[in-house]
């Protein structure tokens, strides 16, 4: 694991980028597929959170699904409505922004200008009675949301945009502006993140926006909790004061990026620039996120038995030259001919590929029950209960047990529960979009896995290089793992 650590002659108050990289070198020459994976653990310290200097750092749109299944129970429109609220009395003075009503169409609702309203008290007054004034009637049609968010977005030069989308039904009416092509043209533009709320909404529809647009979904199952969470949800946003960092990929000649796609705290999409190795994150406060790199090796005509750089990987803050960049990292690779080495992987790069797993196991489960196949669903949540225990992550298990009696999680036995709604999936897929760091330095319990693509790794105590769990030694310094350091 390569580190980048903070000096103890840095100035207090100053922000800080770091970045390590985590990693199994070690790849067969005969493999038919040669590729290197790595999490890189990115972190950001120091930012202090609050407003910058220039101006506000977040223009803010509030979409508020308005269809008329809102309409039922009554309580629903009403915490959509409180929960606008509850974000609008957040936004500090200056910020600009607007609330959207949706249906199969969208309108501003607030304010009635054709630009974005600057948060003040009289605005935040008049904000809340508009919102409180909504009413309910229509289809749902989310491309059209998301489209007027972006115009109404692109007239503001605050760094970071954000859009806080809630909806209680799927998204019916996509004919009349179709979902895929608007959120092309919105990547880039603004972070979305979007809650779900009622029994309607689909979950996987949501996670197609957030991990497009750079955010996460989430959902509540009691409406009167939704205030609450927008007001959680409002804090952690206005800590970021980083409208963006460049994650940079150089390969060495022979190598090729697959991709690079955040993991932690929830998966998004990244793509790199037209015709460059740059992968653009967005809005960051004080926090650590890690993302999986996938690299394509070709062994061909390469030395072996030796460490081989494979890609430099760097980070960088545009426009912002005071900010304290780590030194860049290098991906490795060693080609080897010994099967007890290139088996292995990587426990950080096993755990997020587990939670993965986890994931479509529960998309397939809620598939099933959707058709009708009951034995199915009961199989692959058993599934996940056997990938949530291997990874050793209590708080998944917990949330299965929502829908199955666990009988054996390391074995997957379940039973699924008479009572469970087709909603009851949304919730599950929904909250397995976020996930867990992982076993710390490699050694938890999880670190092996239940469905493995090769052995997992422990840390070396001395030179903190990544070995097999059944390793005897330390394939890079020799130290015996049957002594202490």
């Amino acid at each position: 694991m390569e580190t980048g650590t903070r000096g103890a002659g840095e100035a207090a108050g100053q922000v800080i980028a770091g970045l390590e990289i985590d990693q199994w070198k070690y790849l067969s020459r005969e493999a038919g597929d040669p590729r290197m994976d790595a999490i890189l653990s990115v972190r950001v310290d120091g930012t202090g959170g609050g407003g910058g200097p220039g101006g506000p750092l977040l223009a803010q749109v509030l979409a508020v699904d308005c269809s008329s299944s809102m309409t039922w129970p009554v309580e629903k429109l009403h915490a959509a409505q409180e929960a606008a609220v509850a974000a609008i009395r957040k936004l500090p003075d200056g910020t600009p922004f607007a609330v959207v009503r949706g249906n199969e169409q969208a309108a501003v609702v607030y304010p009635d200008t054709p630009r974005m309203a600057r948060a003040t008290a009289r605005t935040r007054a008049r904000a809340e009675r508009a919102v409180r004034e909504m009413v309910a009637g229509g289809g749902t049609c989310i491309g059209a949301w998301l489209d007027l968010s972006r115009r109404l977005l692109a007239e503001q030069d605050a760094p970071i945009g954000h859009v806080l989308l809630l909806t209680d039904g799927k998204n019916q009416h996509d004919e009349h502006m179709p979902l895929a092509r608007v959120l092309e043209e919105c990547a880039g533009r603004f972070i979305c993140d979007a809650w779900g709320i009622g029994d309607g909404w689909d979950g996987r529809e949501l996670l197609r926006i957030t991990r497009r647009l750079h955010g996460s979904a989430s959902s509540v199952r009691q409406e009167a909790a939704l205030p609450a969470e927008y007001e959680q949800l409002m804090n952690r946003l206005l800590t970021k004061t980083v409208p963006e960092l460049v994650i940079s990929v150089t390969p060495m000649p022979g190598c090729t990026v697959r991709y690079l796609k955040q993991v932690f705290p929830a998966e998004v999409e990244l793509n790199a620039e037209d015709g460059t190795g740059r992968f653009v994150t967005r809005a960051w406060g004080d926090e650590t996120r890690r993302y999986q790199l996938c690299l394509t090796a070709d062994p061909s005509g390469r030395p072996h038995r030796e460490d081989l750089q494979l890609a430099v990987v760097a980070v960088d803050v545009p426009g912002d030259d005071a900010v304290r960049l780590p030194t860049p990292r290098p991906c490795l690779v060693h080609w080897t001919d010994d099967p007890a080495l290139s088996r292995h992987t990587d426990a950080q790069v096993e755990h997020f590929e587990q939670h993965q797993r986890l994931g479509e196991a529960v998309a397939a489960a809620a598939d099933a029950h959707r058709r009708g196949q009951l034995d199915l669903a009961e199989h692959q949540l058993g599934r996940a209960a056997r990938l949530a225990h291997a990874m050793g992550v209590d708080e998944q298990l917990d949330r299965l047990a929502r829908l199955v009696r666990i009988e054996d999680a390391e074995g997957g036995r379940v039973v699924l529960l008479p009572d469970v709604k087709a909603i009851d999936f949304q919730h599950l897929i929904t909250a397995f979009s976020h996930s867990t760091y992982g076993p710390a330095s490699g050694t938890g319990p999880g670190a092996a896995g239940a469905e493995p693509r090769g052995g997992a790794t422990v840390r070396c105590p001395v030179c903190e290089a990544g070995a097999p769990a059944a390793a005897r030694f330390c394939p890079s310094c020799g130290h015996p793992f049957g002594a202490r350091p």
